[in-house]
């Protein structure tokens, strides 16, 4: 049995590749972002090995909590006094200061550098001590006074060298300083976009705001004594808001800031790959069911010959764990190319990550086989199991079917069920509180998966009225893709033909773009032509005599209709891959919309100031300095801005906002407590909080509660107010102060927002005004309030947009599996189609007939998809505050265009080789 599972394989070798594309897909995105998260792991601990390859021990600024829900936060600064006095220690052998900060570069026209929202880095360096010096010259001097050096692939970007002045912007205005050498990061290869400056210690804490202050001390043993030793030392002089770690320790800390992040990049990652696994399981469930259909007479023969159902079953599970496991090494090699892919992906969508080379260990290799094969296996068990259930006297009939299994009659109702179950389960996760991130996330994973088998199996029952709903339709989109899409295909065919893209002389490719402009309207015009032939001879079936033979265009569309009702359990199996796919892409694009516009609201509503300044990438925080600038430009009546950072209150570390008297001009809050007049009421203990935080935490107006700051102090503070926060969200933390208050009490304080109101409203002489008073600060900019809300929601986008590319990869499985069905259909159907030629259809009217069975495939996966990605998102919108339940009209419009072209592409291939098949030859197969 197993050399004949195997010459079974071999002798079906289009079948067995089209079914196995699903698990390939599904293998190399998973495997791809494996290689890819553990590139950019290696890359991160290479820099930070890098770091301190040389540091025995490392003196830090500590922190009274953990500070993860701001990134903006930093670890605070400590005297620099404290290096004096660690050097004359006897344990130490060197020891050198740090002080890091934001420097953003400015290039010669004004405009501050950066490559992919990568950081902007700025340190000190200490040429006098060489072995803590992560950077390496590749030509001029170390930095002395009021000079830089930056990383060379900046200087290679911008075309930097030696000698040239270039602009820094760290804490206050740009000042123009000389490059004193370029420098490279030890042995990494990349470290993303991030730039690197580098200044002497007096500079850079002069730029960095942070004059006698370190971020750090690096420290070297003496010989003979041990990390151990050494930290045991320094630890009697450390001052109470500093420690003391090893320097591999150190590493480590650093490097666990980018660990949850590549964590998440990689949950999120592999969460597509499963949905590709998914979507291929439909895929090779469906195909295998078909195949087995089809080999009745075969397997029959086999029970004749005395083979039991034992080993039939065997012979199936062997087929699929063979396509299994070479699918998964194929998409584990495909792998790799995707991890490159996904790096260029991540590029072109502004988030340019450290690459030091592509790393796949073997976890990544087992893993992959593993789950590949596995998948498949599981796929394969139901039509290996109606495999078995073969009777040998089918050996000997004509057009034997399998009999169906003694559970058939409650298909339906075991279907309905399912979605029921899976309907609960969604609303468990989503709506009982108290649930911890286990359970929660099972009952969510559960009730999906259920939902989709649910509906993909029930959806059998609704295949026939749909498919006749979808019949004109369908007819009509064909019609409008041949007139509308096709002629913009020809344009490119004819460029490349004529070599317009290719070598030769620029009167070849002028000509040929002339050419194809020529041809272009020619060809649209006939296509028109035939549409219209065609849409005579489908709604005036009298008039047969234009097109040869008995069968007439219609008929064509009318049997590929009825086929795909013929069996509905195949055509629903068949665009249930393609349901799946849209239900997420429908998901995502109701969710996106749902945070959009409340988010639009909230800023319509909170917003009434003309300007605001934001940094450059509209979400960093931004020196004081640069408000102070602007405050002088012409036209300025009221500009208040939102600090943040982090605090700890009740036991729970929050976000922290802090707000000036004159914000009561620029936004307005819907008031529970209190009015406008309170942001100018602060004062030194003041405190304003959403309304749900004060009830949560049963304040009241005068209540007094206390708030710690990252260096330990203690703030006593009273409410002073509440408000309700939009649903669309707000700039404000769930407590907030005055910037007096703030500033006293916390390190270098920065701006999230600063809001301006001038004389005349929103007009080009303000808007001129409010950029010449931020030219010295280049990473800063004043945007209208239209303009405010489009860069808040471009990341958003942005990140949808990697969403829909990530998806379009379980459409592309669905594709494949619509082929598949298509093509395995066609032989089954051989015969029927030879007998179809013989009375008059013709090759066109062959290939329209699969066409359209095609799209009815894809139109009913879609609105299907598109139903449940709708229900899932109002269940989401309804657990979720800040998103509104949307339904996004013009995306769901696109998306059954897509669906649309889904099926004619699908069933380009499908449709030749039909159209191919000689009617006599047919009429023979067997």
């Amino acid at each position: 049995m197993i050399a004949f599972a195997l010459r079974g394989l071999l002798a079906r070798k289009l079948r067995t590749v089209l079914t196995a594309l699903g698990v390939i897909l599904g293998v190399a995105l998973m495997s791809g972002t494996y290689v890819l998260t553990d590139s950019i792991n290696d890359a991160f601990h290479s820099i930070f090995s890098q770091t301190y390859r040389n540091t025995d021990a490392a003196i830090t600024g500590k922190e009274a909590f953990s500070s993860n829900e701001n990134p903006s936060s930093t670890t605070p600064s400590f005297d620099a006094s404290l290096l004096a006095e660690v050097q004359t220690l006897p344990d130490v052998r060197a020891a050198s200061g740090v002080v890091t900060g934001d420097a953003h570069l400015i290039d010669k026209n004004g405009k501050a550098i950066g490559f992919g929202g990568a950081p902007n880095l700025g340190f000190s360096l200490d040429p006098a001590q060489p072995d803590f010096n992560a950077l390496s010259l590749v030509s001029g001097a170390w930095p002395g006074a009021a000079e830089v050096v930056v990383d060379r692939s900046t200087a290679q970007k911008k075309h930097l060298a030696v000698g040239q002045t270039i602009g820094v912007q760290a804490r206050g205005p740009t000042e123009r300083l000389r490059i004193s050498g370029i420098v490279k990061f030890g042995t990494v290869s990349s470290i993303g976009g991030a730039t690197i400056a580098g200044f002497e210690l007096s500079t850079a804490q002069r730029l960095f705001g942070k004059p006698g202050q370190l971020d750090e001390i690096l420290l070297a043993a003496k010989d003979g004594v041990s990390s151990r030793q050494l930290i045991a030392s320094v630890s009697k002089v450390l001052p109470r808001n500093t420690q003391v770690r090893t320097g591999s320790e150190q590493a480590s800390k650093d490097a666990d800031n980018t660990t949850g992040f590549v964590s998440f990049l990689q949950t999120f990652l592999l969460a597509f790959g499963g949905i590709a696994l998914f979507v291929g399981a439909f895929v090779i469930a469906n195909s295998l069911s078909i195949t087995i259909a089809q080999r009745t007479r075969e397997f029959a023969t086999l029970r004749t010959l005395g083979a039991s159902r034992r080993q039939v079953l065997r012979s199936v599970l062997l087929e699929a764990a063979v396509m299994g496991a070479v699918a998964a090494g194929t998409g584990l090699l495909l792998g790799l190319g995707l991890a490159v892919g996904l790096f260029k992906l991540f590029d072109a969508t502004s988030l340019t990550l450290p690459n030091n080379g592509l790393v796949m260990k073997p976890r990544t290799i087992i893993v992959a086989l593993v789950v590949g094969t596995l998948i498949t296996v599981l796929a394969s068990l139901r039509p290996a199991v109606r495999a078995t259930r073969v009777p040998p006297i089918a050996a000997v009939r004509e057009g034997a079917r399998l009999p169906p299994g003694r559970l058939h009659r409650f298909r339906g109702l075991g279907a309905a069920l399912t979605v029921l179950i899976g309907f609960a389960s969604l609303l468990i996760g989503l709506f009982v509180r108290g649930l911890s991130t286990g359970p929660l996330l099972a009952f969510l994973l559960l009730g999906a998966l259920l939902m989709f088998v649910g509906v993909a199996v029930f959806s059998a029952q609704l295949v026939r009225p749909i498919a006749a709903a979808a019949n004109p339709v369908a007819r009509w989109a064909v019609i409008a893709f041949a007139v509308l899409v096709w002629p913009l295909f020809s344009l490119p065919y004819w460029l490349l033909r004529y070599g317009a893209w290719g070598p030769g002389a620029v009167s070849r490719r002028v000509g040929a773009f002339v050419l194809g402009g020529v041809l272009n309207p020619a060809l649209l015009l006939v296509v028109a032509i035939m549409a219209l032939r065609r849409w005579v001879t489908a709604w005036r079936p009298e008039w047969p005599a234009e097109f040869p033979g008995v069968l007439t265009e219609r008929s064509a569309t009318t049997i590929g209709g009825e086929n795909s009702r013929r069996d509905p359990q195949r055509t629903a199996a068949t665009a249930a891959a393609l349901m799946i796919g849209l239900t997420l892409v429908t998901l995502m694009a109701a969710l996106a919309a749902g945070i959009i516009r409340p988010f639009e609201h909230s800023v319509d509503k909170i917003f009434i100031a003309d300007y605001a300044i934001t940094s450059r990438n509209s979400f960093d925080a931004f020196p004081t300095s640069v408000t102070d600038g602007a405050a002088k430009a012409p036209g300025v009546e009221s500009i208040a801005s939102v600090r943040t950072g982090d605090a700890r209150v009740f036991g729970k570390t929050i976000v922290l906002t802090a707000v000036d008297p004159q914000t009561s001009n620029v936004m307005r809050l819907d008031w529970r407590d209190g009015s406008q007049a309170t942001f100018g009421q602060l004062g030194a203990d003041g405190a304003i909080t959403t309304d749900s935080y004060a009830e949560r935490h049963h304040l009241g107006i005068g209540s007094s509660f206390r708030l710690e700051t990252p260096t330990g102090a203690a703030i006593a503070l009273r409410l002073a107010g509440t408000f309700h926060a939009a649903s669309g969200g707000s700039p404000f933390g769930p407590v907030t102060i005055s910037t007096a208050t703030f500033d006293r009490n916390y390190q270098q304080p920065e701006n999230l927002y600063s809001f301006v109101r001038m004389r005349g409203g929103v007009s080009d002489a303000n808007t001129q005004a409010l950029k010449a008073a931020l030219s010295p600060f280049p990473n800063a900019k004043a945007v209208t309030r239209g303009q405010f809300k489009h860069d808040q929601i471009a990341p958003l986008k942005a990140i949808l947009n990697v969403l829909y590319v990530l998806l379009a990869l379980s459409v592309v499985v669905s594709i494949f599996g619509i082929v598949n069905a298509l093509v395995l259909t066609v032989f089954e159907r051989t015969r029927e189609l030879g007998m179809l030629r013989a009375i008059g259809m013709t090759r066109r009217q062959t290939r329209r007939m699969i066409r359209h069975e095609s799209v009815i495939t894809a139109l009913i996966g879609a609105l299907l998809g598109i139903v449940v990605g709708l229900i899932l998102a109002a269940m989401l919108s309804a657990r979720i505050d800040f998103v509104e339940f949307v339904v996004p009209v013009p995306q769901l419009v696109v998306f059954a265009v897509v669906a649309v072209l889904v099926g004619i592409f699908a069933a380009i291939f499908p449709a030749r080789r039909a159209a191919r098949l000689k009617p006599l030859d047919a009429l023979q197969y067997e």
